[in-house]
């Protein structure tokens, strides 16, 4: 069962293991042009305690609004695995005169969420709301988000969202960031920018050559990738605003795996320019001979940038089976990190520095493996055998990795603890390369 491109590719132009996981039931449907069919996210798994909240109909006083608010941020918080949405069963929310404690306590809930959403004349439509903390029988905020259009309405409710998930949990909310993927239907393949739900997809490339190891600039304006259309894999950085790209390293043989420093001046790639895979560094916008980070008589592939820019961690087989090792950004000696598996590739370490995530072959299955870094205590995140690609959501509460099930390639992402998970899905169009972009600003 291969997908996209053999395992041999795989490992030596961005590397990692195949994927496939048994996903659940409640599912949330979202139209998905870009991909010429019905995305949509299954639910399953729930944390050990669910938060009951309720999120009223957001009033909108301009019928032209079609996007429905309330909907958005009801999603959002259900499927973050925390909160139970609760059927506001038509309880005044959205004003600003006295919330009603006595009924909220009624419908069994903690938290209670209105607003308003109102279009101005310049086109800007603000969204005002509302937290109640009906337990302690007070309002706990009340804000605003403003956005250009009703085309930005549902990034204004993912921000909405956010918000809410921080002023309740204390952590950074993940709804309004983007992720970026590649599809395959039939014989084409798009890399494709979307919101973290699937909603919102806009095409980025379409190509009838694969399309892999997408990777997020720091900044969220840029995206890194490689390319086959030259019948060979380059290295592209193409910029999202106005689609201008640049191929920053296309040297002789195998161009792939670019990962991005902090601070977004220089990418890590693979290359095969001197024989055989090995680590560099070049300017991210290209201009400037790859100075070589790695020197071995093995293949040494999959950089990645730990968040501090002191260490790239990479996978290579110099033991003789690929493992995963660690060196100085500046050059120095390699050390080992990954053991007791003959096979761990696919580094990637959360934006808190705490966690690495990379792919395990355990018991014949290649499972997604979270480590913490203070410990090295591992935790299996997933248990269908054929996993790759994992990336961290920017909250590092979040890993997103490619999977199949019922015969289709799509995408899953799990919480570090394991407990909930949600599977992005096409019904026309297979999933894979996941990225997860950094937080808007």
């Amino acid at each position: 069962m291969m997908s996209f491109a053999s395992r041999a590719e795989r490992f030596s132009a961005a590397g990692a293991a195949l994927a496939a996981l048994k996903a659940g039931s409640v599912l949330l449907c979202l139209l998905a042009g870009a991909v010429s069919g019905q995305m949509r996210i299954d639910v399953t798994g729930v944390g050990a305690a669910l938060t009951p909240i309720t999120i009223g109909d957001f009033q909108q006083q301009d019928p032209r609004l079609k996007q429905q608010v309330a909907q958005i941020i009801r999603s959002n918080l259900s499927g973050s695995g925390l909160f139970r949405v609760v059927d506001s069963g038509g309880l005044a929310l959205a004003g600003s005169g006295q919330v009603d404690h006595a009924a909220l306590r009624s419908l069994g809930v903690d938290w209670a969420v209105g607003g308003v959403a109102t279009r101005f004349a310049n086109g800007q439509v603000d969204i005002r709301y509302r937290l109640t903390d009906s337990v302690r029988r007070q309002e706990v905020v009340e804000g605003k988000v403003t956005v250009d259009s009703d085309a930005d309405l549902r990034l204004g409710a993912h921000r909405v969202s956010d918000l809410i998930y921080e002023r309740i949990t204390g952590n950074k909310g993940i709804f309004a960031t983007r992720i970026a993927f590649v599809t395959k239907q039939g014989d084409r393949y798009r890399l494709i920018v979307s919101d973290w739900d699937g909603g919102s997809p806009i095409v980025i490339l379409t190509s009838i050559e694969p399309i892999i190891s997408p990777s997020w600039s720091p900044d969220g304006t840029r995206l890194a990738y490689v390319s086959f259309e030259d019948r060979k894999p380059v290295v592209y950085v193409q910029m999202l605003e106005d689609g201008r790209r640049i191929a920053v390293a296309n040297f002789r043989g195998s161009n792939s795996a670019p990962a991005w420093s902090p601070d977004g001046s220089t990418l890590a790639v693979a290359l095969t320019r001197d024989g055989l895979s090995q680590i560099y560094l070049i300017p991210s916008m290209g201009g400037r001979q790859p100075s070589r980070l790695t020197s071995s008589s093995a293949i040494d592939t999959e950089p990645v940038y730990s968040p501090d820019g002191r260490f790239i961690y990479f996978t290579s087989d110099r033991g003789g089976s690929p493992q995963i090792y660690r060196v100085e950004a500046q050059g120095g000696t390699v050390s080992r990190v990954t053991f007791g598996s003959p096979y761990n590739v696919s580094p990637r370490i959360s934006p808190d520095g705490r966690l690495l995530a990379y792919v395990s072959r355990r018991d014949g299955k290649y499972l997604v493996v979270v480590r913490d870094l203070a410990t090295n205590s591992d935790r299996i995140l997933s248990d269908g055998g054929t996993e790759e690609s994992p990336s961290f959501a920017p909250n590092s509460r979040w890993v997103m990795y490619a999977t199949r099930s019922r015969g289709r390639d799509s995408l899953v992402a799990a919480t570090v603890d394991g407990r909930q998970k949600l599977r992005l899905s096409s019904s026309a169009a297979d999933i894979r390369e996941p990225t997860w972009g950094p937080l808007q600003r």
